[in-house]
């Protein structure tokens, strides 16, 4: 199921539908997951990986999850459903997990013994990344988003510096991975609905997700219905959202 050349890549782009009826056919759970392993795959900023993918196959959850998105078609027939969930309270961890990686893939010497391009990437996880992250409730955010627009009057500089910023940085980083998940899928022919539309309080119930998680999607799952497409697909045209400079 690898995507071995763009031909492939393109068919999988204009597969995928949002599919809002699925046939009552079982998917097979270990094809799900390695979708899952490929969303994994997908770009993330600064490495942070601040995402994770509950895998929902129990008919009982499955129902549960149905009723807290209204019932909407594809969430009450969907297989399995894949809830992406953006952890942006996890970048401690997130970031000692970097360090480690990069310490073994550097050999695990002494730090006299990196080299420059080492030491600055050790540097980026131990201080430029905690800077970023680091806040208290909203406080720190604010003073370093002011600073920052000062410096940005003089040189190029990184604005997105609040908690709210940072929040939207790992919302989209569970999205690109998001996108990854259903494109994998489609070049196996499995299908998926992104669903926005439900109560995230009662869903993060439901899966005993912690206070700090976001719930970024909800991609149901399955094989289509003949009527599982509403409509023929619709786009803006492309002179109206291209421009080249």
């Amino acid at each position: 199921m690898e995507l071995n050349n763009e031909k492939k890549v393109s068919e999988a782009i204009e597969y995928r539908r949002s599919i809002r009826v699925f046939k009552n056919e079982n998917l097979d759970n270990n094809k799900v997951k390695e979708c899952i392993r490929l969303a994994s795959l997908a770009p993330t900023s600064s490495n942070m990986q601040l995402w994770e993918f509950y895998h929902i196959v129990s008919p009982e959850v499955l129902s549960q999850i149905a009723t807290a998105s209204f019932y909407q078609n594809a969430a009450k027939t969907a297989d399995q459903m894949v809830v992406v969930v953006a952890r942006k309270d996890l970048w401690k961890k997130r970031v000692e997990s970097n360090i480690l990686f990069l310490k073994n893939q550097y050999g695990n010497k002494p730090e006299v013994e990196y080299s420059k391009r080492e030491k600055a990437s050790l540097h980026y996880y131990q201080k430029i990344v905690p800077k970023l992250y680091f806040d208290f409730i909203g406080i720190l955010g604010a003073l370093k988003f002011i600073r920052y627009q000062i410096t940005g009057l003089f040189k190029p500089t990184y604005r997105q510096s609040r908690r709210s910023d940072m929040r939207i940085v790992a919302q989209k980083s569970a999205a690109l991975a998001a996108q990854n998940f259903m494109i994998s899928m489609a070049a196996i022919g499995y299908d998926t609905c992104p669903m926005e539309g439900f109560d995230s309080l009662r869903v993060k119930k439901i899966l005993g997700l912690s206070s700090g998680s976001e719930i970024n999607m909800i991609v149901a799952c399955g094989i289509r219905e003949e009527n599982g497409i509403y409509g023929e697909r619709f786009r803006i045209p492309m002179d109206e959202i291209y421009f080249k400079i």
